[in-house]
């Protein structure tokens, strides 16, 4: 089941002490396959769907992870800071550290951990840091060495926050157990982070009975591109089985509503206080609103005007900002 593959996935992170950032070659061990939920579904198509996928849905509801279920981005930036410490990372005989401000930057400009550490020692500080008393790495393939001990060693820190503090952002569980009642509305999760750490988040905001009723579970692990790119929600509709213009996400930031535009969505934005000053309709937004329960937000508000007027309908009329 797609539970047991959380909980396989969660078990696979462990904690590196500062000797383990010794920079070396990069390990080729393969990732983990892509969530399924059935041995079955995984022999008749390799994908994260569910043995009680919908039948011929006509719409599908896609939420991202990280900001729409659980408000994370202070634990991952917190996790992050916390990684590089422990690797006594140092820049000119300065700790490397993420301020909030910078981190919100980070998050709307740029899809996932790892290129995230990329475009910080590339683009902002344009070199990399000392490793304790080591030199900065000098080559392509030790730089991708200290970025994935890095990545792995917060993503451990992270899952730990996670477990201790996480709480479902208002309305986000009301909605999708709502939609996920309906037998017309397939039911997603489409997710930029690591399987680690998505799988903490969601075996402890959803709980397996839920997990177990989506449709599609696509973790950043399983699509070879990062959101911006539209590659995550292409392929989600794809395994789902229906059209674009069928298809509503839920985000929370600037770079998942670029790749659902990209991919053609609708996309209705819950934005969170570092989010909440980002130009959501000028970049294509159907619809925004602070999060889902203070505004009322239910299937009749997303779906009910697509289904009398098409493509062109408004969204969450008299709900949104």
């Amino acid at each position: 089941s797609v539970a047991t593959a959380l909980t396989l996935a969660a078990s696979l992170c462990c904690c590196l002490s500062a000797s383990a950032f010794v920079v070396s070659q990069p390990s080729h061990s393969h990732m983990m396959k892509s969530f399924v939920n059935s041995q079955q579904q995984q022999q008749r198509h390799q994908s994260s769907t569910s043995l009680f996928a919908t039948e011929n849905p006509e719409f599908a509801l896609l939420f991202d992870c990280d900001g729409v279920i659980l408000e994370t981005e202070e634990f991952h930036r917190l996790a992050y800071n916390a990684a590089f410490e422990a690797a006594e990372l140092t820049i000119d005989g300065e700790p490397v550290v993420w301020s909030v401000e910078y981190y919100d930057v980070l998050q709307n400009t740029i899809g996932g951990g790892k290129p995230k550490m990329f475009f910080h020692f590339r683009n902002t500080t344009k070199q990399f840091p000392m490793v304790g008393s080591q030199p900065p790495p000098s080559t392509p393939e030790a730089q991708q060495a200290l970025i994935n001990k890095l990545q792995t060693h917060k993503t451990s820190i992270y899952r730990d926050f996670v477990a201790e503090q996480a709480v479902p952002r208002p309305g986000v569980l009301q909605l999708m157990d709502e939609a996920l009642a309906d037998p017309t509305i397939a039911v997603g999760v489409c997710s930029a982070s690591t399987k680690e750490a998505a799988a903490k988040v969601l075996s402890v905001t959803l709980g397996e009975e839920r997990i177990n009723q989506l449709d599609v579970c696509i973790l950043g692990d399983d699509v070879s591109e990062k959101k911006p790119s539209p590659m995550i929600y292409n392929e989600a509709r794809t395994r789902i089985g229906l059209g674009k213009d069928k298809c509503v996400v839920i985000e929370d930031s600037m770079v998942g509503l670029r790749a659902a535009v990209a991919a053609g969505m609708k996309c209705v934005i819950t934005y969170t206080g570092s989010t909440e000053k980002e130009d959501f309709y000028g970049q294509g937004a159907s619809a925004k609103v602070p999060d889902l329960a203070s505004c009322g937000v239910d299937l009749e508000s997303i779906f009910g005007p697509l289904r009398s007027a098409g493509a062109d309908a408004e969204l969450l009329g008299g709900k949104k900002d």
